[in-house]
């Protein structure tokens, strides 16, 4: 099936000013994390969720009222359908030890609250706590497998491509983490075990597409050897293209049924699948192929002046055989 017949558009052209609408992205989100941080979930911060049904509607203000005696930050949020009348409560984790009777502490601290509140019956339907040690164990844990994917990665292409060309796939995968971070950070999602699942996939994935690419440019390097680097890479972008748009459309119908139909649980995972593979096709068709024809060219203007002293250097020594 082909979308795109004998498609044959200039994506090189257009290749600065995505390079430069992707940098003010990247940037006003990079300030966003700076000014705010990132938005981390009770996995790795730790702390205490409680979900409470209710028999009758209760809007979150009156929650917020009654948990009000709670010292430190809290979020309350409506969770699931308003027909459900469920809300979430969070609690941030308090200065306790590891020990189990005192990880419920904040729990028992809600409920009692509502409870003392003349609120309509309720029941907990669900209890999320995370003690500090745990949550920062497992935020060292996320950092270490995010690290060890890109390594891996990069060792992959670094091997099987041009240095240029890795660089372009490196860059590509470096700039649908910083978008996705970006985006997570301006729709108030938290990054929890789930994102990060969600972001080592978007990695694969990015890579993968940008992959099939970069091999469609060394076939046709072969053999169209009189084009320029930038003719050659636009008609492997343009040959793929009907491949990419179909997985990535397929993909993203998937994952916007989790994000629609999977319910609050997987609304984070969804969201930021959803993000990346929009971003993920953008990176390759635009910025890995354009990073690398930008240091392709360096290269090679580079190595001219080099080559040409090598030249001059080369007839004079046969200059002077001559004279000699």
């Amino acid at each position: 099936m082909r979308i795109f017949n004998t498609p044959n558009y200039d994506f090189i052209r257009w290749r600065w000013y995505a390079i430069v609408i992707s940098s003010v992205v990247i940037l006003a989100g990079l300030g966003g994390i700076v000014q705010r941080g990132l938005p981390l979930g009770i996995d790795f911060s730790g702390g205490t969720i409680l979900v409470v049904k209710f028999a009758d509607e209760v809007s979150e203000d009156q929650i917020r009222n009654a948990i009000e005696v709670i010292p430190g930050e809290k979020v309350v949020q409506q969770y699931g359908d308003l027909d459900d009348h469920e809300i979430l409560v969070r609690l941030p984790q308090m200065e306790v030890t590891e020990e189990g009777a005192n990880l419920s502490q904040g729990a028992d601290q809600i409920v009692e609250a509502i409870q003392g509140a003349g609120l309509p019956d309720f029941e907990v339907i669900s209890t999320e706590i995370v003690g500090p040690v745990i949550g920062a164990d497992l935020q060292q844990k996320g950092i270490y497998a995010t690290l060890a994917s890109i390594i891996g990665i990069t060792l992959y292409i670094a091997f099987r491509f041009r240095p240029s060309f890795a660089l372009g796939a490196i860059a590509a995968t470096f700039h649908d983490i910083l978008v996705t971070l970006t985006f997570l950070t301006f729709f108030g999602y938290e990054l929890s075990l789930n994102v990060v699942a969600a972001i080592l996939t978007i990695t694969g994935y990015s890579v993968n597409d940008t992959i099939v690419i970069f091999d469609r440019v060394r076939e046709n390097l072969r053999g169209r050897r009189r084009d320029s680097l930038e003719e050659i890479v636009n008609t492997s972008v343009n040959q793929t293209l009907s491949r990419t748009v179909i997985t990535a459309g397929t993909t993203f119908l998937a994952v916007a049924s989790l994000f629609f139909f999977g319910g609050e649980v997987l609304h984070g995972f969804a969201f930021t699948m959803l993000v990346g593979i929009v971003s993920g096709t953008y990176s390759t068709i635009f910025i890995a192929a354009a990073i690398a024809i930008i240091l392709s060219q360096k290269r090679r203007s580079t190595a001219a002046p080099a080559s040409s002293a090598s030249s001059s250097r080369v007839a004079e020594k046969a200059r002077r055989a001559q004279t000699s």
